[in-house]
């Protein structure tokens, strides 16, 4: 009887970093997507989630709803690249402004210089205030959600060694 182990004695194995960055990734893509999609379904913004397949030539499918929904899946998987980049660079710092800052980044680098590879979106002097506003505002969201939890992670990781 000394062998048996007793189910609530066992030790719950915990995930990889590694891991809990790619599910960051994953959640905060899916997120921050579908918020963006609802923004676009309510005339808060004129680009939507399909903004990323535009540089394809895919058919006028990808301007309908469904091509909303792929672009949310799209920006899912592409997230967890995003979340590997904020890993790689920025993990150690676990300030809330850091997020702030990464979500800046990347609205600049997909509005100012990513803009000529997309032909369905003007150039941020063409674009209405509303949407300017509202993309900052879920890119700077998108940024805190991947930038805190991932540094949340890696101290609580630190804190374990």
């Amino acid at each position: 009887m000394k062998n048996h182990v007793l189910e609530q004695n066992k030790q719950e194995e915990q995930m990889s970093f590694v891991a809990k960055v790619a599910l960051i990734g994953l959640y905060g893509g899916l997120i921050w997507s579908l918020v963006g999609y609802f923004a676009f379904f309510f005339n808060f913004i004129r680009v939507g989630p399909a903004l990323v397949l535009m540089p394809f030539a895919l058919g006028a499918w990808k301007d309908t709803y469904v091509g909303q929904l792929v672009g949310v899946a799209v920006i899912t998987v592409l997230s967890i690249g995003v979340a590997y980049l904020y890993k790689l660079i920025l993990q150690k710092f676990h300030k809330l402004w850091v997020g702030v800052a990464f979500g800046l980044t990347l609205w600049i680098l997909v509005f100012y210089l990513l803009n000529p590879i997309f032909p369905g979106l003007k150039s941020v002097a063409n674009l209405d205030s509303n949407t300017i506003i509202t993309s900052i505002c879920l890119y700077v969201l998108y940024g805190v959600f991947i930038g805190y939890s991932i540094s949340y992670e890696y101290a609580e990781q630190q804190r374990h060694k």
